[in-house]
């Protein structure tokens, strides 16, 4: 019988070759079609609000680890150049280039260092950051100018003008929001490559297929069914009886999935790891509550853009959703009272 050497080691003994750089360099890439496209459709605007933002992202990372003394800098694990990446698609192209410093240096320094580091965070950082200059300069992230456009005149979003004017209003088809040309943040305009990108992360197994599903299909239906505050009757079981026309009902649904941060708020920061529930159950339910949140803001709040704080506020939810939709023991058997 021939004799076989055992190698004995610690665990895990299942073994795979991805790694926290891996997948955030993986996840920089299938954004960077949608950033091409916003270069091609904005101009250098865009990119100099990237460039901006990823380097005020590693600037920061840089310094705080330098700060506290780590003995290693993680800024090669890519987790930074996401940050910033996520930050700068969630701004407009013609932000003043303090917009996109000062919202990377609160990501990296509150939404992620002041935790920890990466995996350590509660919120997805680069939301934090959005949020935060969002109060810091309302202004400057409102309204989207079109750098290679003729009349070079500032434009509210899409979504901003249906929410402002109701059904109908708007100015652009579905088409021209799939493909991204209209007006908006920087990672907004395309859905088309933004979905490419997601479907590719969850191909690779890096986003589960489940969440971005819950969200988006939440959204979607409570978009038909509910009225909103610019007069948009409810739908009360048909199209006659609801008062809006087939197109109306189920076109205003993809409307707002297109439109606005909700393709890449679903595939890109509703399924961070760090911050999303464990199990499938959990990260179903972190879905269906964001897509809630999310038309609830948009169709009765003062803010046309409810992705944001949606995901942050189910962020928070976190761990009480893992508590309650953690799986059983094997052979546990629940107490009788």
């Amino acid at each position: 019988m021939e004799q076989t050497d055992l190698i004995v080691s610690a665990s895990p003994h299942i073994r795979s070759p991805e790694n926290v750089s891996r997948i955030m360099w993986t996840v920089a890439a299938t954004l960077a079609p949608a950033g091409l496209w916003a270069w091609y459709w904005f101009g250098f605007a865009a990119l100099r609000v990237v460039a901006f933002s990823v380097i005020a992202a590693m600037g920061t990372e840089l310094v705080i680890q330098k700060l506290m003394r780590r003995t290693e800098v993680t800024l090669s694990d890519g987790s930074a150049v996401v940050t910033g990446l996520l930050l700068a698609y969630v701004l407009p192209a013609n932000a003043p280039w303090y917009v996109p410093v000062v919202g990377s240096f609160v990501a990296i320094s509150i939404g992620k260092q002041a935790f920890g580091g990466l995996g350590y965070n509660i919120w997805n950082p680069a939301l934090v950051g959005r949020a935060f200059v969002q109060f810091a300069y309302p202004q400057a992230v409102s309204l989207s100018q079109w750098p290679t456009h003729p009349d070079g005149a500032t434009h509210a979003s899409p979504l901003m003008r249906k929410i402002a004017e109701g059904a109908g209003a708007g100015g652009w088809n579905l088409g021209d929001l799939f493909l991204g040309r209209v007006p908006g943040c920087i990672g907004e305009v395309s859905a088309l490559l933004l979905l490419l990108g997601g479907l590719f992360l969850i191909w690779r197994g890096y986003v589960r297929w489940q969440m971005p599903a819950s969200y988006l299909i939440t959204a979607y239906v409570l978009t038909i069914i509910l009225p909103s505050k610019a007069g948009m009757m409810p739908f009360t079981g048909t199209v006659a009886e609801s008062g809006r026309t087939a197109y109306q009902m189920f076109g205003e649904g993809l409307y707002h999935v297109f439109a606005g941060g909700l393709i890449i708020g679903a595939f890109f920061m509703a399924s961070d790891m760090v911050t999303t529930p464990l199990t499938i159950k959990g990260q179903i339910i972190f879905g269906a509550g964001a897509g809630l949140l999310t038309i609830l803001i948009r169709l009765y709040g003062g803010y046309p853009e409810g992705v944001c704080y949606s995901i942050l506020l189910m962020n928070t939810a976190v761990p009480i959703i893992d508590r309650y939709t953690k799986p059983r023991k094997y052979g546990f058997v629940k107490k009788q009272e």
